[in-house]
């Protein structure tokens, strides 16, 4: 080629060369973005320490209260039961296989979030709000809601109460350290009321002061208020005011830092509220039904590979359904209508039920 050629020809190679150059870059930024992963890819979760010791153990250790009944108490033979109790069966299913391979770690109020961070208990099913505080600032991670409460009072209905407007200056059993002081020092002053607090180190030293006529009520969560009455002498001679005070989402906590295995107990959780939303009972878990419905088979590991993203089985949700049923099973089987507590299902009702509640599955697919 003649020099002269070259020369024309130059500028031409040199922005070839650049669009190719700026071509190459796009091409490296997309490739950095991730492309979304279909449920048929061959994926898998990152490592997950807790998930890698559950496994190696072979048993699931899950924080729960020390006693309240419907959530967590052990029966005349001694085996734990209640609705907490049977989300971390639920949750030892689908890790594990096995909804006996749980060993129950009863906490009181003041050690439960230093159990998760300790690594004590690999998860908290325990009533505890989740709150700001909590989030952010005490080193574990909330996996989603699984009862909405609020706070409310307890008393006696000789006082013929019907507003916890009346209880200006009455004496007020709480349990101190906890988000249920300060809700009450908070609306006791919005309304510019007065009060007599009660402090007690915990639920049921508040409960036994309430029960020995320390104080005229006993505030706490309304689900715990139902489960206390059940306790005295004569249930009947007591009533729960219909004043809610606070909001109380209550749920599973597992350690900051290992977001993996917070995803597994989050799904676990969503997978067992959707079941109830797609009829997918304990029944037909346990079944070898070939459902139609492809949120249904998604659920049941029938399609797709959803498992393999929390570094579980195939047939991980199915497992933690067919362990003690759906969400609605659990609730009523413990706390609800066939139950002593006899809860109505209220905020705790499904979204599309009638009347509609606040829970709500995100979507398996």
């Amino acid at each position: 080629m003649s020099g002269r050629l070259l020369f024309l020809l130059l500028p031409f190679v040199l922005l070839a060369s650049a669009c190719g150059d700026r071509d190459r870059e796009a091409e490296d930024t997309r490739g950095d973005r991730a492309a979304p992963t279909a449920a048929g890819d061959d994926v898998s979760a990152p490592a997950s320490p807790t998930l890698q010791a559950i496994k190696r153990r072979g048993r699931l250790n899950c924080g729960v209260h020390e006693g309240l009944v419907g959530f967590a108490f052990t029966d005349n033979r001694g085996q734990w039961r209640g609705f907490d109790v049977d989300f971390c069966r639920a949750l030892a299913a689908a890790v594990l296989g096995d909804a006996d391979a749980v060993r129950f770690v009863p906490l009181s109020n003041r050690d439960r979030l230093a159990a998760v961070r300790d690594g004590r208990v690999d998860v908290l099913w325990r009533n505890t709000s989740w709150t700001m505080t909590r989030d952010v600032s005490e080193g574990v991670a909330f996996g989603g809601v699984n009862y909405y409460d609020g706070q409310g009072f307890m008393v006696r209905r000789a006082l013929n109460l019907t507003s916890a407007t009346e209880l200006n200056g009455a004496r007020i059993c709480v349990q101190g350290s906890s988000t249920s002081q300060l809700n009450l020092a908070d609306w006791f002053r919005v309304r510019g009321l007065d009060y007599e607090p009660v402090v007690l180190p915990g639920e049921e030293e508040a409960r036994q002061a309430y029960a020995r006529e320390d104080c005229d009520a006993v505030t706490a969560d309304v689900s715990a208020l139902a489960a206390a009455r059940t306790t005295l002498p004569n249930p009947e001679q007591h009533a729960i005011l219909p004043d809610v005070i606070s909001k109380e989402p209550l749920g599973p906590i597992t350690r900051q830092g290992d977001e993996t295995w917070t995803a597994v107990v989050r799904w676990t959780l969503n997978g067992l509220i959707l079941a109830e939303e797609l009829g997918v009972t304990q029944a037909v878990a346990r079944s070898d039904d070939e459902s139609r419905d492809p949120r249904a088979r998604r659920l049941l590991g029938l399609d797709g590979e959803f498992g393999a993203m929390l570094g579980l089985d195939r047939d991980w949700a199915r497992a933690a359904v067919a362990a003690g049923g759906h969400y609605g099973e659990i609730f009523e089987r413990n706390v609800g209508a066939d139950s002593p507590l006899d809860l109505a299902r209220g905020l705790n009702a499904q979204w599309n039920a009638e009347p509609g509640g606040l829970m709500y599955a995100l979507p398996i697919r």
